[in-house]
């Protein structure tokens, strides 16, 4: 019921060497495709990678620069309220009568005919 395969004898003619010869070509010519398919794959992963590790370090540098950025944002804010703050001391300082305020509280002077009382405790008892 087996039937067995038997070989087909090849003939040597000049068509099975032209047959032979043309299938060889088409599988050089297979081969010679696929190399270049692999080649342009692999070109095309190199420039993918380093296009993509390019854009992972921009991001991550975009993102130093912005909290950065955030950080002397507040810092200039920080320095306009100080000097705000200074030019107002300043108009102050130019009053007399604020530099005679200072003078008796910071440094105990007095007016004439007044008397200063130092108080040693920090904390008033009730």
């Amino acid at each position: 019921m087996s039937e067995e395969k038997k070989p087909v004898t090849r003939l040597e003619s000049v068509y099975m060497k032209q047959y032979d010869a043309q299938m060889l070509r088409q599988k050089k010519k297979r081969q010679r495709l696929i190399r270049r398919l692999v080649l342009f794959i692999v070109v095309f992963m190199l420039v993918a990678g380093s296009l993509a590790a390019y854009h992972f370090k921009q991001r991550s540098i975009r993102a130093e620069k912005v909290d950065e950025y955030h950080e002397l944002q507040q810092k200039y804010a920080d320095l306009q309220k100080k000097e705000q703050n200074l030019k107002e001391e300043i108009k102050l300082l130019n009053d007399d009568d604020y530099i005679l305020d200072i003078a008796r509280t910071n440094y105990f002077f007095s007016k004439k005919g007044e008397v200063i009382f130092k108080n040693e405790q920090k904390d008033p008892s009730y």
